[in-house]
């Protein structure tokens, strides 16, 4: 790493921790030529995932767009703001780690349907409502029925 002031090649770490909830690392460093310190910090460069939508069109992956239908459907229930986050977490990592740099937008709805099947039903009732825009309410009424044999 080059020196700011300097612009010499040699840097040395001085001092290491980890910063922003362990997502980066922060560095002390100093120069060895004018013994001026400067911090760097370091992160895992992650690439971007492209979200292929309903019509086809395509946008960067918006973890706020999942937190913010997570938190509607999980209004007045007994579900914390930390459980949220970690269902968020959960869906965002599962597209991390899977090799596709294109997802479905239904994809990510069905991940996000399962974490609130797992956490809260009466969320995951209202989070399927709005998801699979059911036509009427005998569409509601098959999904509702699908979901309590699965329960048995």
């Amino acid at each position: 790493m080059k020196c700011p002031y300097c612009n010499f090649e040699d840097t040395k770490v001085v001092e290491s921790r980890c910063a922003e909830d362990g997502l980066k690392v922060r560095r002390r460093r100093e120069c060895e030529n004018c013994l001026k310190r400067f911090t760097t910090y370091e992160a895992v460069e992650q690439l971007p995932i492209i979200v292929v939508k309903r019509d086809n069109s395509r946008e960067r992956f918006d973890r706020k767009k999942i937190l913010f239908g997570l938190m509607r459907a999980c209004e007045k229930r007994a579900v914390s703001m930390a459980e949220i986050e970690a269902m968020v977490q959960s869906v965002e990592s599962i597209l991390q780690n899977s090799l596709d740099r294109e997802v479905k937008s239904s994809f990510i709805g069905d991940l996000s349907m399962e974490a609130l099947r797992r956490k809260d039903e009466v969320a995951y009732i209202r989070f399927a409502s709005v998801y699979r825009q059911f036509k009427d309410v005998k569409a509601f009424m098959d999904e509702l029925k699908n979901f309590l044999d699965e329960r048995k």
